[in-house]
């Protein structure tokens, strides 16, 4: 439905990742060779949380968003900003509309607090079950929900279910009334995606599908270990020793610099490194 890409390590400007690699965000967004759509082309979005101290009293770190109903590539805004900023911990999504009109609001990524979130997938039959998904969101929460997409609900439910205590519980606790609002409809394989979380500090990159046969994910290798594999890459240069990506699709064709996130899976990516775990397994 969608392709997106999530960065975190030392700040550095989000076109070496959006525009500037061999199968860049830009480029996915023209020609997805894994992709369900092979053109994500119906808008874009880019949440971007700022170097320096946090921005509010209680310490956290809050993004800024820029969202287009553009084509990636079509758009002048995107290549100036993804170079005028640095971040150390970004999201991009490039979207392919599966019903939901092309608006600024159905547009990824989705921000709350200090929160951002982006899907890549669908919930199936989503029509049939989102007066009764919307209706289990938090009434203080649902004002926040500006669009029409099931992801934007799935956000509202994961931050109803306690996204700000337990990231990991209270997504699979969306994810399970989904599949409980799709068994109650008839709808066989309700849920489809891989899902980024982040709170400014880390980075929770689900793979998950009712099927068992989720959209694609992968995670970048540790930089350390690239420079001795690739010792004359002088891209890696740009890249401090904490750079960490991931990805719906690897960026370059290089083997052993990405590596597929299993599914079932939750990887998730902070100061200490990568590191996954089983993830709503049957």
């Amino acid at each position: 439905m969608c392709r997106w890409l999530a960065y975190t390590g030392e700040p550095i400007p989000p076109a070496a990742l959006i525009i500037d690699t061999q199968h860049s965000v830009l480029a996915m967004s023209q020609n997805s060779p894994l992709g369900a759509e092979t053109v994500n082309g119906d808008g874009f979005g880019v949440g971007w949380y700022p170097t320096g101290k946090p921005t509010d009293a209680q310490g956290l770190r809050h993004p800024y968003v820029f969202r287009s109903t553009e084509p990636a590539w079509n758009d002048q805004n995107l290549r100036e900003i993804s170079r005028a900023v640095t971040s150390p911990l970004f999201f991009t999504h490039v979207r392919a509309a599966a019903g939901p009109p092309i608006q600024q609001t159905n547009c990824h990524p989705f921000r709350h607090d200090n929160w951002l979130f982006m899907h890549n997938g669908a919930i199936s039959g989503f029509q049939q079950i989102k007066r009764e998904l919307a209706m289990d969101v938090d009434p203080l929460l649902y004002a926040g929900i500006q669009g029409t997409t099931d992801t934007e609900v799935l956000f509202h439910l994961a931050l109803t279910y306690g996204l700000m205590d337990g990231p990991i519980a209270a997504v699979g606790k969306a994810i399970r009334r989904v599949e409980k609002a799709g068994e109650g409809a008839g709808i066989q394989f309700p849920m489809q995606g891989t899902i980024a979380v982040s709170d400014g500090e880390t980075l929770w990159a689900f793979r998950y599908s009712t099927q068992g046969r989720s959209r694609t994910l992968f995670h970048s290798a540790d930089v350390p270990t690239l420079r001795k594999m690739y010792p004359t890459a002088e891209r890696l240069d740009l890249f401090g020793d904490h750079a960490q990506v991931v990805v719906s699709e690897p960026l370059t064709d290089l083997p052993g610099v990405f590596l597929e996130v299993p599914e079932s899976t939750v990887a998730v990516l902070d100061p200490t490194g990568y590191h996954h775990q089983s993830f709503l397994e049957a």
